[in-house]
């Protein structure tokens, strides 16, 4: 695979990646981790507005379902050590710049999404933790929260909040969410100290959320791609948080059954996303210590279940990164956080 690269952008810390559909175009949206900017550029790496230049504390970003330019955030989580006060933004596009509104106060948000079945929307809040009193406090797990989310957001505020309820408590590290459709529907994926877990919409705003858990071995993230081709998907992880170690599980029998493990230590993998690139089908992980890559993993032996990783770029450090296309060219944005670079990158066989 060869990676074309372009610097787009310097930001201290850049954390957060997502797609926006603004004024009939797609866009790209990267915002900080620590206190500073969120920033708008088109599919070319041309930066067209600054969103805001504070709080930042930003872990995920996602756009409202069929709004133009209207998208959720999370302000205020800056570490794990320091975000009792994270809570969710919406944020709208005016004749006066960007509105920003407080949707929830949700102390210690690490990621969030919005998630649709039968044309209802849901907001599932994945928390890091539940408390908090001194650094590296882990005494009070995390939970999953989740709420609908009302068709008309201009009554929400900071007075008329979103109103969740948790629907799993004691997870550990609750760190790692991805959302892809398996057998029809699209599901959410939350990976903990206790595994990772599938997390199904109900059929209607008034059933239950199921949730079922894949393994149990400690997670800090995942993933899916369906490696082999065989139609149904195979999930890498990231384990244990923010961990070293890149595995990758095919169902067999109905149960996850790990197949593979990168030879090498990827220390502090973060960045994560999995799909098709390149008319194939792979993950991208990118780690923030020791040699810093980001990695490309791909099957190049569907029979054998044989799999490699690729180095796209070398000591960078992402924290997340996404995959668009754009004229029939593969790109990847990459928030390069350990060198404060937002990066994209144009990927050919």
């Amino acid at each position: 695979m060869k990676a074309t690269k372009k610097v787009i952008g310097n930001l201290e810390k850049c954390y957060a990646v997502a797609p926006l559909t603004y004024q009939g175009k797609k866009h790209m949206l990267v915002a900080a981790e620590k206190v500073n900017q969120c920033r708008l550029y088109d599919l070319d790496g041309n930066l067209e507005d600054v969103i805001w230049e504070e709080p930042g504390g930003t872990m995920s970003i996602v756009q409202v379902p069929g709004s133009d330019g209207q998208f959720m955030a999370t302000h205020k989580f800056y570490s794990p050590n320091d975000s009792k006060e994270a809570k969710l933004v919406i944020v709208s596009p005016s004749e006066d710049g960007w509105e920003i509104k407080t949707a929830a106060h949700l102390p210690f948000v690490h990621r969030f999404d919005i998630i649709t079945r039968n044309g209802i929307n849901y907001v599932i809040a994945c928390t890091l933790k539940s408390g908090h009193e001194y650094k590296e406090d882990w005494r009070f797990p995390g939970k999953i929260q989740v709420c609908v989310l009302p068709e008309d957001l201009s009554q929400v505020d900071e007075e008329h909040p979103l109103q969740f309820q948790v629907i799993k408590e004691n997870m550990l590290k609750n760190h790692g969410y991805c959302k892809t459709e398996m057998d029809g529907v699209v599901r959410a994926f939350v990976a903990s100290n206790e595994g990772v877990f599938c997390v199904t919409p109900p059929e209607d705003k008034n059933g239950n959320w199921e949730i079922e858990q894949l393994i149990d071995e400690p997670s800090s993230d995942a993933a899916f791609a369906d490696f082999d081709n065989d139609g149904e998907k195979e999930m890498l992880t990231i384990s244990p948080f923010h961990g070293e170690k890149i595995s990758i599980f095919k169902k067999q029998n109905g149960v996850y059954q790990k197949v593979y493990t990168y030879e090498k230590d990827a220390e502090f993998a973060h960045a994560i996303w999995g799909g098709e690139i390149c008319g194939r089908q792979g993950v991208l992980i990118g780690h923030r210590k020791g040699e810093r890559d980001l990695l490309l993993f791909t099957c190049d032996d569907s029979e054998k279940l044989t799999f490699q990783a690729e180095i796209l770029d070398h000591d960078v450090g992402p924290a997340n990164v996404m995959h668009y296309e754009k004229d029939g060219k593969d790109y990847v944005l990459s928030a390069n956080r350990e060198i404060n670079e937002i990066a994209l990158y144009q990927l050919e066989q």
